[in-house]
């Protein structure tokens, strides 16, 4: 939390600064979406290989000379807000090395396609995207993280629904709704303690208030998947019965796999960090591929013998580089979507990712240093005069923050203290403030390509954010209800005496 309130401090004292030209403010912006907009149009979906990180550079440096030349900052200012911009982040690429480690073990020890194996016998392609939302919640209110979430059962569940022949936008959506929605109503979450802390009220009187916005938006999301799982066209059984066969062919498919799962799972509930239980993951199953998967070991390491050097050269390859395992299939269909299935980055396929997000807090950092950031804010407070606008303008102030500081913490935090006294003097309750930042800046960061949490699911799952974006319906919906409950007056509590 140190890093959070330097940021609020500083943010404080360059909101009194008046002398930056509004016009001039925006332009880092301006050309930062033009930038971006060009590099889709250019490189579509290759974007996130580099032009996007360079268009991120190239914004931070207009908005750094604009506030060196309007003398509203200094170049070692600049320097000390990036530094902690992008220390901000330690955590969150450590995690992001661990997850890529983690899908390499869990795909040469079996776990994920054995998840996938029996997901394809239980899960019917008719509620498999309503299914799939529910699996992911339930998970998400339990662990308390969309990370782990998506990093675990998400993976299994993107690959089931390949398997079934569903459009993985489709699958990712359903994944990311639940996950979400998770994330916001379970109190081990750390953004549904951070935004209580920030606007003024308790956890628990925070999430009793959020219930009427979120159960409203999960059940249309519920309703929508369930739509389009009806009307969806899926495979055929034979092919459904020959990626069962490909699968119990390639691995030894055990019901013992899923105990890593379990031991995770219980690990996340009981509060145990997120990179110890990731590490842990990690070794588990890296020592479960040497008993269950030894002719996984003898194809990776091209060795005829189950020895220390083809355990080692395995496992470490699996956490470190590319893994793929060619699968033998008379359907060719089912061989090449086999084969893109069981394929895994490691490490190395999160270093676009990790670029990205340092890129995206450089950006962040010298927007926030040079006081531009907050005077592109500063008159959105003007139009705050009655309850709706009140609201409105918080969410959309969020996204904004998402949009531009490219990291929810700062969208939570920045717009929770921007709006605390505006609520106050409206006689509004402060949950009021709490929901509406949860409702918009916690789930809208992950819409967002350049955001931590969009480049972060985007790696996870391997599909570009703009693919999933469409289908996100929780996350597109939330805030919208959000605003709705303000401005029709449902449920927004007055302060009392």
């Amino acid at each position: 939390m140190l890093k959070r309130d330097w940021y609020t401090l500083t943010l404080s004292k360059v909101m009194k600064n008046k002398s930056l030209s509004y016009l001039l403010c925006l332009s880092p912006l301006l050309v930062l979406i033009i930038l971006l907009a060009y590099n889709v149009a250019v490189f579509g979906d290759e974007s996130l290989s580099g032009s996007n990180q360079l268009a991120l550079l190239i914004s931070a440096t207009i908005a750094a000379i604009i506030g060196i030349i309007q003398k509203t900052t200094t170049f070692q200012k600049i320097l000390s807000g990036v530094s902690s911009s992008v220390s901000s982040t330690t955590p969150a690429i450590i995690i992001l090395l661990l997850i890529g480690a983690l899908t390499g073990t869990w795909l040469i020890s079996g776990i994920v396609p054995a998840m996938i194996y029996y997901g394809l016998q239980i899960l019917n392609p008719k509620i498999f995207f309503f299914a799939t939302a529910v699996i992911s919640a339930i998970v998400s209110v339990a662990t308390g993280s969309s990370w782990s979430t998506i990093a675990t059962i998400g993976i299994a569940l993107l690959g089931i629904g390949t398997a079934l022949g569903l459009p993985t936008g489709l699958t990712a959506g359903a994944i990311i709704s639940g996950a979400y929605f998770g994330d916001k109503m379970s109190p081990l979450s750390d953004t549904t303690n951070l935004a209580p802390i920030v606007s003024g009220t308790d956890l628990f009187t925070h999430i009793r208030y959020m219930l009427y916005t979120t159960i409203p938006s999960f059940l249309i999301t519920l309703i929508v998947f369930l739509i389009i799982g009806i009307n969806i066209k899926e495979t055929t059984i034979e092919n459904t019965n020959e990626i069962l066969n490909t699968i119990s062919n390639t691995f030894n498919i055990s019901g013992w796999l899923f105990i890593i799962p379990i031991i995770i799972v219980l690990l996340i509930i009981k509060r145990t960090p997120a990179i110890a239980v990731l590490i842990i993951g990690v070794l588990l199953a890296g020592i479960s591929t040497i008993f269950f998967q030894p002719d996984i070991i003898k194809i990776i390491a091209k060795s005829n013998h189950i020895d220390f050097y083809s355990c080692y050269f395995s496992i470490v390859s699996s956490i470190t580089g590319e893994i793929s395992i060619n699968t033998v299939s008379e359907i060719k269909s089912v061989k090449s979507m086999m084969d893109s299935l069981l394929y895994s980055g490691g490490m190395a396929g999160m270093m676009n990712t990790i670029w990205l997000i340092i890129c995206a807090m450089i950006f962040g950092g010298v927007m926030e240093s040079t006081g531009i950031l907050k005077r592109i804010a500063e008159p959105i407070l003007k139009y705050a005069k009655n309850t709706g606008n009140l609201i409105a303008t918080t969410a959309g102030t969020c996204v904004f923050f998402n949009l531009t500081a490219s990291d929810q913490y700062l969208s939570i935090v920045v717009s929770g203290r921007m709006f605390a006294d505006s609520y106050k003097k409206n006689k509004l309750a402060p949950e009021n403030l709490s929901r509406t930042i949860e409702d918009s800046g916690t789930v809208t960061s992950v819409l967002i390509p350049w955001n931590t949490c969009g480049a972060t699911q985007s790696a996870i799952l391997g599909i570009s954010t703009l693919s999933y974006l469409p289908f996100c319906f929780f996350n597109l919906i939330s805030p919208i209800m959000s605003i709705i409950f303000g401005y029709f007056n449902i449920k927004i509590r007055k302060l009392s005496k």
